[in-house]
């Protein structure tokens, strides 16, 4: 048991960090040997399993990740921007795979991150499903086979408690769909339409976010132009499936350089 990959889950609390530790525990590739929470959490010093609701695990949550990420390979990390650039640098001094749910990034949050990456494997993703991915890949390629007659809009759905806009997913698809055209998303991003916009611009990539209930994630990319509309769509319905796509990506990490990944890399979909 003890030559599996020791894996550490940061935020554990939370919806996502819970749903990783079922996986985790359920999977015969890996072992839980860590989870970490913020300083002052009601978990710390708690069995991790007593504080989820059920029977023991024999791993106590802690607040300090420096000792807890020494015994891991991995770190799976769901959590907020901040949080995740101060564990990608103790990930890296600690050689782990750090596996990047965490989205709502700024581009130079994302700067921050390379240091990390050049001392150990990061793996980030706005989302970690085969779907989502494949969405991606073909997204891609409808932008480039279409011309700038042609408007984009990525339509997004997530569940009320989502505190970002538009979700790192969206941004995703909207980054392949520029770069399909050769275009910079930054440069082309039309979101947060409200009143008297003004008519469309030509080669925009337009955003729209909805959210509601307990929607699992919902990602729509429509093209469409005088006469005609294509639209590709992903729908989520079990939050299980981004957890399994982040094991996965921990034990593809195992064996590779230190370095920056995504989805498209560990799925062997990158071209």
């Amino acid at each position: 048991m003890s030559e599996l990959p020791g894996i550490v889950v940061v935020g554990v609390s939370g919806r996502m960090g819970q749903m990783l530790v079922r996986e985790v525990r359920a999977s015969e590739k890996m072992r839980l040997v860590g989870a970490v929470e913020r300083a002052g959490h009601d978990w710390i010093g708690q069995d991790l399993g007593v504080a989820m609701g059920g029977p023991e695990m024999g791993v106590t949550v802690s607040d300090d990740p420096v000792e807890t990420f020494a015994k891991a390979q991995a770190v799976l990390d769901f959590t907020a921007p901040a949080a995740t650039l101060e564990f990608a640098e103790l990930a890296a001094q600690a050689r782990a795979v750090h596996v990047i749910g965490t989205t709502g990034f700024t581009e130079d949050e994302l700067e921050k991150l390379k240091p990390a990456a050049r001392h150990a494997v990061i793996v980030r993703a706005g989302n970690m499903s085969l779907g989502v991915n494949l969405l991606t890949q073909v997204t891609k390629q409808v932008s480039a086979a279409l011309d700038l007659d042609w408007d984009i809009e990525i339509i997004e759905a997530h569940h009320n408690r989502k505190v970002d806009a538009p979700s790192g997913t969206a941004l995703m698809l909207g980054e392949a769909a520029a770069e399909g055209r050769g275009q910079v998303l930054s440069e082309v991003t039309d979101s947060g339409r409200d009143g008297m916009t003004g008519a469309r611009k030509r080669g925009d990539i337009g955003f729209a976010a909805i959210r509601g209930g307990d929607i699992v994630g919902e990602h729509e990319v429509l093209f469409a132009t005088a006469g005609e509309r294509i639209s590709i769509r992903h729908v989520a319905s079990d939050r299980a499936l981004f957890a399994r796509g982040a094991l996965t990506a921990a034990l593809w990490g195992q064996d590779k350089e230190p370095g920056e990944y995504d989805m498209l890399d560990v799925l062997g979909l990158k071209r």
